[in-house]
């Protein structure tokens, strides 16, 4: 998988032991030194997912017309053909009649007709099979479940322990549960990046305070969908990605994006199309879930997207993308020095853009515009170099800065990508570098050179 194009692997806490994602984690570290290759690591926390309890005959056939309930007080396993329990004891208090409930991903339409107590009275609308545990949610959103369950907590200390790259926040409503997360996640000694994944109508509304407090943005469609609505889903996803580079920060799109090759070697042209437009939209990263996880082609799926994504990037994104922030005042050095080689890059033949970085965060203000030539991310930290895998066009290479001079500096890069046949001796490049080595944000000098051998 890796050496089919794998740059960050995800691992859902919603599923699995703390043991069993310890030996996960191992195992994808292990096989990434195999290939000689850095490889990020996500934990994605489950968060407060609201879900049905259990029927007594495991699941139960809703038509459309018939009364159900849902009863927060119900048993574990009690339910029947006229209700069923479930895991949110605060439900009833989220609810008026009128709201409509969506089960099972939106296979199920239930209306709320009225509410006695705990006990939610409901009119099928679309009915179809309910087995136990599947997903509520409600139209329009506006449940009350907090972003972090006391099982994420214990995950974000686990997710500390195994040193994750990235730390994805479920059902956030604003950025105020970012923040949280990020508090209990720095406490229990963790350093990586916080997704935000965008599930909920309130994270929508909410979304500027959300990009502004986390490090990376999750389109996750489908809840979203569920909530929002399938008809605008796509326009919402489209604003999302723009908004999030707009705002210098990452952005993943995920859900279903090439779900027919859990069963199927190749993927559907809706599909390629789909993460096609993802793709031109300017997205970071396009995550893969059920078909790497449990599906019959982990590799080829894999192998299918990447070649999606490099034909997607064959076509020039649409007018004015690369004029990204061209009217703006930059506050730190490093920022604007950033913005320059990109303009420069982009009006000057050059091969390749090499980014000495303690943090990285050189190489991402320069993944915001778009350009064809490839960033190298030259670090001494291998944190650094896993974390930038997530960031568009930016390729890692780990490097211990040893020489004192500029020339003697230069000189081993390009040794370095020599070897790597990643330029030819008389390719011209720009570098960006500070004065002094180990010090994060103190990128200040930009440099165009031409590459030359020993």
């Amino acid at each position: 998988m890796i050496a089919a194009g794998l740059d960050v692997a995800r691992l859902n806490f919603s599923h699995g032991s703390a043991d069993e994602h310890r030996a996960r984690a191992l195992a994808l570290r292990s096989a990434a030194a195999d290939c000689g290759r850095d490889v990020g690591l996500m934990g994605d926390l489950q968060g407060p997912k609201i879900r049905v309890r259990r029927f007594r005959d495991g699941s139960v056939e809703l038509k459309d017309g018939e009364a159900f309930f849902l009863d927060s007080t119900l048993g574990l396993e009690e339910g029947t053909i006229d209700g069923v329990g479930v895991a949110l004891d605060t439900l009833h208090e989220d609810l008026k009649t009128g709201d409509v409930l969506l089960l099972n991903d939106g296979m199920i339409t239930l209306q709320v007709t009225s509410i006695d107590g705990t006990r939610i009275h409901t009119q099928v609308v679309n009915g179809g099979i309910l087995s136990d545990h599947k997903g509520i949610n409600k139209q329009g959103g506006g449940l009350s479940a907090p972003a972090l369950t006391e099982i994420d907590r214990q995950n974000i200390v686990l997710a500390a322990e195994l040193e994750m790259d990235f730390l994805a926040v479920s059902f956030v409503r604003s950025g105020d549960d970012v923040i949280e997360a990020r508090r209990l996640f720095e406490e229990a000694g963790g350093s990586g990046r916080i997704v935000a994944k965008v599930e909920r109508a309130e994270a929508v509304d909410n979304i500027d305070s959300i990009i502004d407090a986390a490090d990376v943005i999750m389109v996750a469609r489908g809840d979203l969908g569920v909530e929002m609505g399938y008809a605008v889903l796509t326009g919402i996803q489209k604003k999302l990605i723009r908004k999030t580079r707009k705002k210098s920060k990452v952005v993943i799109t995920a859900t279903q994006m090439m779900e027919s090759m859990i069963q199927n070697p190749i993927p559907t042209r809706a599909e390629v199309s789909d993460v096609s437009n993802a793709v031109m939209d300017g997205t970071d990263a396009v995550m893969l879930s059920g078909e790497t996880a449990v599906g019959k082609y982990p590799v080829k799926s894999i192998q299918e997207m990447s070649a999606v994504c490099t034909g997607a990037e064959q076509f020039p994104l649409p007018e004015g993308m690369t004029r990204h922030r061209i009217g703006d005042y930059f506050s730190r050095i490093d920022e604007a020095i950033a913005m320059a080689v990109m303009y420069t890059a982009n009006h000057l033949d050059v091969e390749a853009i090499i980014a000495l970085t303690e943090s990285g965060s050189t190489a991402l203000w320069m993944s915001r515009i778009r350009s064809d030539i490839p960033i190298y991310a030259f670090t001494s930290h291998q944190s650094t170099s896993r974390r930038v895998t997530m960031y568009r066009g930016v390729t890692p290479i780990l490097f211990d800065v040893k020489a004192t001079h500029s020339r003697e500096l230069y000189q081993a890069v390009f040794d370095t990508m020599l070897e790597k046949q990643l330029v030819k001796v008389g390719d011209r490049v720009i570098f960006t570098k500070g004065d002094l080595d180990g010090v994060s944000g103190g990128t200040n000098a930009m440099k165009i050179v031409e590459v030359t051998a020993r």
